[in-house]
This record gives structure tokens, sequence and C-alpha cells, in this order.
């Protein structure tokens, strides 16, 4: 906002007349990497990567659940009751007060999302991280909710998705927050166990306690291009080892170079290579396969 905007603008519509018009200030996004201004309902149309750059924002979980499945036709898994402030947690702001600060930014009650449906005439559950809500963190919440999802593929007997976007654990739930990690390790297992497929796609940014339970425990690993995935940061590292990291350390192109991640891939192509390597992992008969393909067509 600058002074022809807060000044003259106004001056100018009360002299002739004009109501005063708020002008939404996200109507214009910019691309990070080349500084290219993309209008926003370009960039939603285009599933929030940018046309020319192809840099991959972050898709709000909603939107990406609405992708994902076919038609956006899904049914949306309910939030397990948690308790909700636990420690009675208080740092420059009360932890009740930042957890309702995130539900009105974004709509939901904890920071993950997941539903089941069909993607490409494949059944599947599909897990999704909200890293708009305190960055996406893992606490008592986000940790029942993904519990209860991969109950639900085991029950209904077909593949789970995980989309993690975190910052880690949620450090106002203190040690409540780390026993999210071996139990949702323990829900991996017996998710395989059933002889179902678990993949993941990681998303920027991926890091700490995530990174070091479920989001790097499944069969297949996907990336988004240029996504951070890692355990501590570049410049956390840096300091302790006192050395320059190589270019690019840390982004999905970079682990998929040194196997940790199985295959980069564009946002707007991901149901497909997930429907189709869910067949190949249930070993769907061919019949079968051809004529979910030709019903996704």
């Amino acid at each position: 906002m600058n002074w022809i905007t807060n000044f003259v603008r106004p001056k100018i519509n009360s002299m002739l007349g004009r109501p005063a018009v708020d002008t939404p200030e996200n109507l214009w996004i910019k691309c990070p990497e080349t500084g290219e201004m993309v209008f926003h309902k370009e960039l939603e149309a285009n599933k929030w990567v940018i046309p020319n750059s192809g840099y991959h924002m972050k898709m709000p979980a909603r939107e990406r659940l609405n992708d994902l499945f076919d038609d956006a036709a899904y049914e949306l898994l309910p939030q397990p009751k948690v308790a909700q402030d636990p420690l009675r947690f208080r740092d420059n702001k009360k932890y009740a007060d930042r957890l309702r600060d995130g539900r009105t930014k974004t709509g939901l009650e904890d920071t993950i999302l997941a539903g089941v449906g069909f993607v490409r005439g494949v059944k599947m559950v599909a897990v999704v991280h909200e890293f708009n809500f305190m960055g996406g963190s893992l606490g008592l919440a986000a940790g029942e909710a993904i519990i209860k999802a991969f109950e639900r593929a085991i029950q209904e007997k077909c593949p789970l998705v995980m989309f993690p976007a975190s910052g880690g654990a949620r450090m106002q739930e203190g040690i409540l927050s780390l026993m999210q990690l071996p139990r949702t390790t323990v829900a991996v297992d017996m998710l395989k166990e059933s002889g179902m497929p678990y993949i993941v796609v990681l998303t920027n940014p991926t890091t700490g306690g995530v990174t070091a339970s479920y989001a790097m425990l499944g069969d297949v690993h996907l990336a988004e291009p240029g996504a951070e995935i890692c355990f501590a940061g570049k410049r956390v590292i840096e300091q302790t080892i006192r050395e320059k990291l190589p270019e690019g350390f840390q982004t999905s192109e970079y682990l998929m170079e040194h196997g940790m991640v199985d295959m980069v891939i564009d946002r707007r192509e991901i149901p497909e290579m997930l429907a189709r390597m869910c067949r190949m992992m249930m070993r769907m008969p061919a019949e079968e396969m051809k004529q979910l393909a030709l019903a996704a067509e």
C-alpha cells in the first residue's frame, strides 16, 4: 500500500461521490523464484503451480483433496476429539489462543484433513497436512487423526496416501507430541501387515519429527519439485558442522539423486501416477485395470 492508494484514490472517490471499495491484497501472487506476478484465479486453476516457472506453491489441504479424488467426491473423515491444551502451555501467547487463530484462519479443527474416495477409479484413503494451521505441526489431534485414517484404510482394504507438509512436532504439547511419532509408526506397520500399499507424496516443507516418522516410511516416496525435505534445517546443520552445505541440499531433487526419494513428480500428474502405482502394487487383474482406466477417462 502507498500514498496513492491511501490518500489520492479515496480523495478522488469522495470528490466524485464514489463509494470506497476495499480491494483484496492477495489478488496477485508473486513467484518466489522469478518474481512473476500471477492472478490468483489463474494460479488456482493451475493447481497452485506458477505457469511459466513451474514453481510449486503451497496448496491448501481442502483443494488438494478436491483435486485428488474423482469429481472432488469423497467422504471426509471426522476429526477425533482429544485434550485441547493438556499442558496449559503459554509462551508469548496462550496455546489455546493459537489453536483458535488456526481454526479461524483455515476453517479446520487441526492440521490434518483426511478423506476416502476414488482416484481414477481406485479406492484409497488420503491424508493431507494443512501447513497454514500452526505450520502443519504434529500434536495429539493430528496424531489421532492419522491413526484413524490408517485404521479406515485397513477396514476398507485400500491403499493410503500421505501428503506431509509440516514444521515437525508441536512444541506446545511437549512429550505428548513426540509420543505421536511411535504411535503413527505402529499404524504404518499395521497397514503394511494388512498387505495394503502406503505411498508418501512429500511436499514443501516436510521437516522435523514428521520426517523422522511416517513421512519416510512409505513403500514408495514421491516428491513435488523443489520441496524442502529434512530433519534439521540447513542453517542449523551449517552452524553445527561449521561447513557450507552443497547447493540445493535437502531439496527433493537432491534427495532423489541420493536415493532417499523414488521420484520427483509434477503436482498435476500425481493423481494418475498414484492410481497407476496402486493398481500395480495391489496386483489388480489386467482386465480390471483396463476397466478402471476407461472409467477414469
